[in-house]
C-alpha cells in the first residue's frame, strides 16, 4: 500500500527522504541479481553477482574449525555449560575475552607492529554502525568531512543519512595512480571554507575499496600532518587490512603514528571482520579511537547496535587460537593472490587492462576503450549494457564517485571458480564482440574516405583567408561523413 501525501506527513523526514543513497547504480545493480540469480544449474543464465565484496575463499578453513571445536557455541552440548551466562544481558563494554582477542587479533593483522588497547575497543553492527557511531560522535549535521575519490558508495548511508554529515570529494585521478596528495587535500578543503561548510575531519580507505591499493607511509605521514595542521579528525577506514596478497606489505596508521608527534585525538579507526574473515553476518564493527572522549561516548552509542554475546563468545575462542589465526591469514592470502591472478589472466586475454593492486576482494577494470563518448552517462549505458545483456552485476565508477570515467569495480572473492570461469567466458565473448563491431564500422567507412583533393572541382576545397582549407558541402568527405 503506497503513502499519499497526508500519510507522508506523519512520517519523519528521515523516513521520507531520499538520502540513504539506494538510488545508485551501485544497488541496483544488487536488485538486478536478486530479480534473476545465476546458477549453474537452475539458472545458468541469470546475473552473476560481482559488486557485494564478499570474502568467501576460505569457508572450508572456518567450517574445519568449528567442527572441531564444538565448545566454542553454547548450541552444542559441548559448549552448552556456558549457556546461561552467555545468554543472560551484557553491558555494552563487551565480553573481555572478546576484547582482548579482538585486540590481539588486529595486532597481528598489522604484522605485530603495533599493539591495541581492549579498554578502547567499541562494538558496533558491522562496519556501516561503526562508521555512522564515529559520525556521531565527531560531528553535527551539516559538519563535513573530505573523502578522497573513488571511495565507497555506502558511505552516503553508513555516514551521512541519519547524521546529516556531508562529504566533499578530493578529486584523485589515474595519472598519479590515484595517489591523495596535499594539493588535492588543500584545494576540497579551502572550497569548503569558501562556502562556509565546517570541516571535522578527513576519511580514507585502506586498503581502497574500490581500488585494492594501499597506502604508503609516505602518505600517510602527509595526510596526519595534513588533519594535525588543520586540527581535523582522520578516520581510517582499515576493514580490508588483512586482505593483502602481495607486497608492499600493509601499514596501518596505528604505526605510523608511533613514528611522529601528532595529537592523537584525532585518530580513529574503522575496523571488521566481514572483509578480512569473510562474517559480514556476524555483523562484527569496531571503532578503535586514540581519544578518550570519543570512548567514553562511543561506548553508551554502542548499545544500539552491540554484537550479540553468543558471537562474542564463539569469536573469543577463534581469534584466540593463534595457530587457526597463523593458518588462516597465510592461506586467505594466498588464495586472494591466486584469485586475482587468475581474473587478470582472463581479463588480458581479451586485452582489458585492471588497476595494480596488491589488496581487496576486487579490481579495478578499464573499459574506457568501449565509450563512444567521455561522459558519465556513455557510462552508465554501458554499464546497463553489461548488468541486462551480459548478465554480469560489476559497479560503475561514477557511483564511487570517480573523476574518471570508464572504470568498473569487479568482485572476484564471493563466487567459486567454476562461476569466474563463467564471468571471464561472458567478457571474452562481449569484448570480443564488441571489437568485431569496431572493425566492421571502420571498414565499413574505408572506402569512402579515398580522397585526393588535387583531382577535384575547385568547389570542392575552399581556403580560408588564412589559408586553411575548409571542405564544401558537396565534398566526398562530407557525404562520407
Amino acid at each position: 500500500m503506497g503513502l499519499g501525501s497526508e500519510s507522508f506527513q506523519l512520517l519523519s523526514k528521515i523516513a521520507t527522504n531520499d538520502q540513504h543513497g539506494e538510488n545508485s547504480p551501485y544497488f541496483d545493480g544488487w536488485k538486478a541479481y536478486e530479480k534473476n540469480p545465476f546458477h549453474p544449474t537452475k539458472n545458468p543464465h541469470g546475473v552473476i553477482q560481482m559488486g557485494l565484496a564478499e570474502n568467501q575463499l576460505c569457508f572450508d578453513l572456518i567450517e574445519e574449525w568449528i567442527k572441531n571445536n564444538p565448545k566454542a557455541s553454547i548450541c552444542t552440548p559441548e559448549g552448552m555449560h556456558n549457556f546461561r551466562e552467555i545468554a543472560n544481558f551484557q553491558d555494552y563494554h563487551g565480553l573481555p575475552e572478546f576484547t582482548s582477542a579482538m585486540a590481539k587479533f588486529m595486532s597481528k593483522v598489522r604484522g605485530g607492529r603495533v599493539r591495541f588497547d581492549p579498554n578502547r575497543i567499541l562494538m558496533s553492527g558491522g562496519a556501516t554502525g561503526a562508521n555512522e557511531l564515529i559520525m556521531f560522535c565527531l560531528a553535527d549535521p551539516g559538519d563535513a568531512f573530505l573523502v578522497p575519490t573513488p571511495y565507497y558508495p555506502g558511505f552516503v548511508r553508513d555516514l551521512c543519512w541519519r547524521t546529516k554529515v556531508q562529504l566533499i570529494p578530493v578529486h584523485c585521478d589515474s595519472s598519479n595512480n590515484f595517489k591523495i596528495t596535499r594539493e588535492a587535500l588543500e584545494v576540497a578543503y579551502n572550497k569548503a571554507q569558501e562556502d562556509n561548510i565546517n570541516v571535522k575531519g578527513l576519511i580514507i580507505t585502506n586498503p581502497s575499496n574500490p581500488l585494492g591499493t594501499t597506502l604508503d607511509k609516505e602518505t600517510l605521514r602527509s595526510l596526519i600532518s595534513f588533519i594535525n595542521e588543520k586540527t581535523i579528525h582522520l578516520v581510517c577506514d582499515e576493514i580490508y587490512a588483512a586482505t593483502v596478497f602481495t607486497s608492499p606489505t600493509y601499514v596501518s596508521v596505528s604505526e605510523v603514528i608511533q613514528e611522529m608527534n601528532c595529537n592523537l585525538d584525532l585518530i580513529h579507526i574503522i575496523y571488521s571482520l566481514s572483509k578480512d574473515l569473510g562474517f559480514p553476518g556476524f555483523r562484527v564493527g569496531i571503532v578503535y579511537s586514540y581519544n578518550d572522549q570519543v570512548v567514553n561516548c562511543g561506548r553508551k552509542m554502542s548499545s544500539f547496535g552491540l554484537v550479540s554475546s553468543q558471537t562474542q563468545h564463539m569469536l573469543a575462542s577463534m581469534l584466540c587460537d593463534e595457530k587457526f589465526v597463523d593458518k588462516f591469514l597465510l592461506e586467505s592470502s594466498r588464495r586472494l593472490f591466486k584469485r586475482h591472478e587468475k581474473f587478470k589472466k582472463g581479463l588480458e586475454e581479451v586485452a582489458v587492462s585492471r588497476f595494480p593492486s596488491n589488496a581487496g576482494l576486487f579490481c579495478w577494470m578499464n573499459l574506457k576503450s568501449l565509450l563512444k563518448e567521455d561522459t558519465i552517462e556513455e557510462e552508465l549505458k554501458l554499464w546497463r549494457v553489461i548488468i541486462n545483456e551480459v548478465k554480469l552485476n560489476v559497479s560503475p565508477g561514477s557511483s564511487f564517485n570517480c573523476s574518471e570515467v570508464g572504470w568498473f569495480r569487479v568482485c572476484i572473492a564471493n563466487i567459486d571458480d567454476e562461476t569466474v570461469e563463467v564471468a571471464l567466458k561472458r567478457i571474452r565473448e562481449f569484448i570480443g564482440k564488441e571489437t568485431k563491431k569496431k572493425v566492421e564500422q571502420v571498414k565499413r567507412w574505408q572506402p569512402n574516405l579515398r580522397l585526393s583533393f588535387t583531382s577535384r572541382k575547385l568547389d570542392e576545397t575552399i581556403l580560408s583567408p588564412h589559408n586553411h582549407i575548409i571542405i564544401s558541402p558537396h565534398s566526398p568527405l562530407v557525404r562520407a561523413t
